[in-house]
Formats: C-alpha cells, sequence, structure tokens
C-alpha cells in the first residue's frame, strides 16, 4: 500500500509538470525563442529534464509526509505542498500561455516564498521530505531571476 501512495504522489506531480508543458512547448519555437534572453539562459533542452528530477523529488517528500503519522503539521505541510504546486502550475499558464512576462515575474516570487513554507513545515514532519524539496527551492530561486532579468529585457512584451 505504501507504493501505491508514493505512485500516487509520482503521478500526481508528474501530470502537474505535464500539462505545464502542454503549455510550454507551443511556445519554444516560436514567442519564447524570440524573447531577448540574459546570457545566463540554459538551453531549452535543459528544463524538461531537470523539472522532471524536481517532481520526482517533490512527489517523494509529499508521499514521506503523507505516510507519517497524521498531526497538525502534517495537514499543514500537505496543504502547503498543494497550495505551492497549483502555484507551480500557474506559473506556466501566466508565463507561457498569456505571455504575461510581469505578472509571472510577481507569481515566481509569490511560489517561492510558498516553497519556503511548504520546507520549513516539513521540516517539523520529516527532514528528508525537507531536503528533497531544497533543489527546487534552489532552481525556482534561479527561475525567479531568469524570469525578473526576460522581463527587464523585454519591457513591451507584457
Amino acid at each position: 500500500m505504501h507504493w501505491l501512495t508514493l505512485a500516487f504522489w509520482i503521478v500526481g506531480c508528474l501530470a502537474v509538470g505535464g500539462l505545464g508543458g502542454r503549455w510550454t512547448a507551443p511556445e519554444i519555437p516560436g514567442w519564447y525563442r524570440a524573447l531577448a534572453k540574459p546570457s545566463f539562459n540554459p538551453p531549452s533542452w535543459v528544463f524538461g529534464p531537470v523539472w522532471t528530477m524536481l517532481y520526482i523529488l517533490m512527489a517523494i517528500a509529499a508521499w514521506l509526509v503523507s505516510e507519517s503519522p497524521d498531526s497538525p503539521s502534517r495537514s499543514l505541510a500537505l496543504a502547503l505542498f498543494m497550495f505551492q504546486l497549483a502555484l507551480n502550475l500557474a506559473w506556466s499558464w501566466i508565463f507561457f500561455r498569456k505571455h504575461a512576462i510581469g505578472s509571472a515575474a510577481l507569481e515566481v516570487i509569490l511560489l517561492w516564498c510558498a516553497i519556503g513554507a511548504t520546507t520549513l513545515v516539513l521540516c517539523r514532519v520529516s527532514m528528508t521530505a525537507a531536503r528533497l524539496m531544497v533543489p527546487y527551492w534552489a532552481w525556482v530561486t534561479f527561475a525567479s531571476i531568469l524570469n525578473v532579468a526576460i522581463w527587464r529585457l523585454n519591457p513591451k512584451v507584457s
């Protein structure tokens, strides 16, 4: 039964990534490629493997918490996890579907804060789960800087 719960979290997190990817992929060859980007912008092929690994690490973190004894901290951690996951998905919609780079920059800052809050609450339930969120938080830190840089280089887009 424990492995079914892990499979649930992995499928759920990867589904969020897949939906975001469906909004993102069609915009890469045209709209995104035409944007001015900073020198530190990674090649497009980097994002898929990185996000896949991050979603798997996030899923394992959520699974560890969901398998822990029921407590107010566990409930809060899972609620925050779901909230940050929804914000993660919303960013793809705002940036890639709506082409609202400035709004996406503000949203990713909210996402970054939500990941931080989630990670801090996860510490109360499982240090391993909290540690599994650190690469995601680090990547979103980089993504936030990248988003703001793209916004500054493309002021007429959003």
